[in-house]
């Protein structure tokens, strides 16, 4: 399902664990009890998560895999987005690594892979890197439309606003250890089927 981007407090919803972007969708991690949402909220903390997401993206990567390094703290001119400071001293560390998966030309389709989970960490870092996200209202990923000269294409950038109105990211993998087995536990969702109609309308296209 899609984050609302509210608390579970509710014990018979067990206590959230972690956050998801408003309007991301994918695997939140919810635990039963106080003791359980400790031992799991450490894991976070000591970066042992296990964390992918797929992003669908603006522009053709130069690179097929690589890292992104930045600080990230609230932008002053905007307290509504967050943006990255490179020199550091301000905000928080953050580290992504991407890998391509598919191409279409305009957009491309990649796997992010969190070693930190700042607030809209990969939708900034994608931004920082020149490449935001699909229908991002908020880091300028759906006003790209509006410079589009051709009117064929643009209906095409309209119609996939319309089958997926929010922004292309999807929370799929989850990976950590149980709280009383200390096993490994992994989770993996399907892209659901917005995100997925749009990846296909971009097969198609390019």
């Amino acid at each position: 399902g899609l984050s609302q981007g509210e608390d579970a407090t509710d014990e018979r919803m067990g206590i959230l664990v972690h956050r998801i972007d408003k309007n991301t969708s994918g695997l939140l991690l919810v635990a039963k009890n106080d003791e359980s949402q400790l031992f799991l909220a450490k894991q976070f903390f000591d970066h042992t998560i296990e964390r992918k997401y797929i992003a669908l993206v603006w522009g053709n990567l130069k690179e097929n895999s690589g890292t992104i390094e930045g600080n990230i703290a609230r932008d002053p001119s905007n307290r509504l987005r967050f943006k990255v400071f490179p020199e550091g001293g301000v905000g928080k560390s953050a580290i992504t690594h991407y890998k391509v998966l598919e191409r279409f030309g305009y957009t491309t389709l990649v796997e992010c892979t969190l070693e930190t989970g700042r607030t809209h960490q990969i939708r900034v870092h994608m931004d920082y890197l020149g490449h935001p996200l699909f229908n991002d209202d908020r880091y300028g990923g759906e006003k790209i439309a509006k410079w589009v000269l051709s009117a064929k294409f643009r209906k095409f950038i309209e119609n996939c606003y319309e089958l997926m109105p929010r922004h292309a990211l999807h929370a799929k993998t989850l990976g950590f250890l149980h709280p009383k087995t200390k096993g490994n536990l992994f989770f993996e969702n399907e892209i659901p089927s917005d995100l997925n109609s749009v990846i296909e309308r971009w097969r198609v296209y390019s």
